[in-house]
């Protein structure tokens, strides 16, 4: 009845078996969430930045997403998420079990190879698009930036807000430079570092010492590192990795927390708990 009603029996509709099923709830941890202010309902926002083929992201994606917001619906009006590609290369490969959503008006697909020449961008959209450009372009393209944001008409705080985005960019992509080095490369004064970086080495330390102050925060902490370290990896641990950051030491987890910043690939990772954890 039910293939009669839909109008498409399967050749083997026969041998289908009804059935009640449990499904265990796991635990999601959503890292790219913007959430509208709680005094209005609004849209919520689900994004996720992915430079590394990973073929069940939309499975986990969606099923995070509307879990949360079937949690909270009462505080949004709808949901949207939004995904940035380097290239559609990078895209899993099962696409049509996700059809509908993938071509509905509530997800929003990004491949930065397309988005165009940086010089006929936003300068925001232009600062994204900086993060895939070749190593041996980047610091001119880098510095083509911050000479728009003096031409172009923005408030103080909007210009800081782009000069951060390109300097930790640029920090991020050449990791294995000084500070002195990357600000001659701008021709910017980095005397300090880019509030981006700041604020995360901050994050660190301030989970670090609610950690060690309060009895059974070692869950909160680890849970904050594996955040860090697949934002900043741009992958899932895997679970072998994940087992051995869970028998860290508070103040371990602490350097961990500064160290990851000047990781660029799952190695790094695996050679600092090397040097730092192994006997």
């Amino acid at each position: 009845m039910l293939f009669d009603l839909i109008g498409n029996r399967p050749n083997n509709a026969s041998s289908y078996r009804f059935d009640s099923v449990a499904v265990k709830e796991p635990k999601f941890e959503i890292d790219g969430v913007f959430l509208p202010p709680e005094t209005e309902p609004g849209i919520v926002y689900f994004c996720e930045v992915q430079f590394q083929k990973d073929e069940e992201l939309y499975e986990r994606l969606f099923s995070e997403s509307m879990l949360y917001f079937y949690r909270n619906s009462s505080r949004f009006s709808d949901w949207q998420a939004v995904l940035i590609y380097p290239s559609r290369s990078t895209e899993q490969s099962k696409l049509h079990p996700h059809r509908s959503l993938l071509n509905g008006e509530q997800v929003h697909r990004i491949y930065l190879n397309e988005l165009g020449d940086m010089r006929s961008l936003p300068v925001v959209v232009a600062a994204t698009v900086l993060t895939i450009v070749d190593e041996a372009e980047a610091p001119g393209s880098a510095r083509y930036l911050l000479s728009r944001i003096q031409e172009e008409e923005f408030t103080a705080r909007e210009r800081q807000d782009i000069i951060d985005i390109v300097t930790s960019i640029m920090v991020y992509k050449f990791a294995t430079l000084s500070q002195a080095e990357v600000r001659a490369m701008l021709g910017l004064d980095l005397t300090e570092e880019p509030r981006a970086i700041r604020e995360a080495k901050e994050e660190g330390r301030e989970e670090g010492r609610e950690e060690g102050r309060e009895e059974g925060r070692e869950t909160e902490a680890i849970s904050l590192i594996t955040r860090q370290l697949t934002r900043r990896l741009g992958q899932k641990l895997p679970e072998e990795l994940r087992s051995r950051l869970s028998t860290l030491p508070l103040l371990v987890l602490e350097d961990l927390s500064e160290a990851l910043l000047d990781f660029a690939v799952l190695p790094d990772l695996e050679t600092w708990l090397a040097e730092h954890c192994d006997p």
